[in-house]
């Protein structure tokens, strides 16, 4: 009877699942999801001191920053 008791908390310990959060974490997400040379970001709106330079995909530009970008030669 003792034995089957312990079995039974074992199990009930084991079925515990501690809550996570689920994906890939943000390093691996931040590093796919680089653009340019890894000089620019994938994202749906760019930010202020940014500008996009081509497309990620059909929903997301590429976003670097202004100092980065390549200069434009010609007019």
């Amino acid at each position: 009877m003792r034995s089957l008791l312990l079995v039974l908390v074992i199990l009930l310990l084991l079925s515990y699942v501690p809550p996570v959060r689920s994906g890939v974490n943000q390093y691996v997400s931040g590093l796919f999801s680089s653009c340019w040379r890894f000089k620019g970001a994938c994202r749906i709106t760019c930010l202020r001191n940014e500008n996009y330079h081509i497309l990620c995909d059909a929903k997301h530009l590429c976003c670097i920053t202004k100092k980065v970008l390549p200069p434009l030669i010609g007019k």
